[in-house]
């Protein structure tokens, strides 16, 4: 099974995520700067990635991304999402670029899988939520970077 991992990071931080999960899945890691449609659709698996930025907003490098994304056919792929945000610092948009990943990659087709519990977090508002779930695997570095390895772990084993 070939596994894409596409992330967008300014910080280090989404990369070095996309890094463990890359790991876990035996996956390919790809950097959204660099990434064609034959990097969402040549795959059997695709993992995306974003930090959410200001008010809510996706990693730049992703601004251009979504575009190359939206040439992609991705009708029955499946699809997992992570997200990196501040829930203390940004309560009112936590991950809200995991939500907007999520609308565009529903909009070409995917089936996406890796919904999470919001429980363990402490925010106000976010796009990522539905139903009571985040719509992919949610990482606060800043607020609980602890956590993280154990989320990634078990996030990881679900999804395939």
């Amino acid at each position: 099974m070939t596994v894409h991992v596409i992330y967008g990071s300014d910080s280090g931080r989404t990369k070095a995520a996309a890094g463990k999960i890359a790991a876990k899945l035996d996956g390919k890691v790809i950097n959204i700067k660099d990434a064609t449609v034959a990097d969402f659709e040549g795959c059997d698996f695709l993992v995306l990635g974003s930090p959410t930025y200001d008010e809510g907003n996706l990693q730049a490098d992703w601004v251009d991304g979504v575009d190359v994304l939206a040439e992609a056919d991705l009708t029955g792929k499946k699809v997992a999402l992570f997200g990196l945000g501040d829930q203390a610092t940004y309560p009112d948009n936590f991950v809200d670029a995991l939500g907007t990943l999520y609308d565009a990659v529903v909009e070409r087709g995917a089936e996406v899988v890796g919904f999470t519990d919001t429980k363990g977090y402490e925010f106000e508002s976010s796009t990522a939520a539905r139903d009571g779930q985040f719509v992919g695997l949610v990482l606060d570095q800043d607020n609980q970077a602890g956590k993280s390895e154990k989320r990634i772990a078990a996030w990881t084993s679900q999804i395939l």
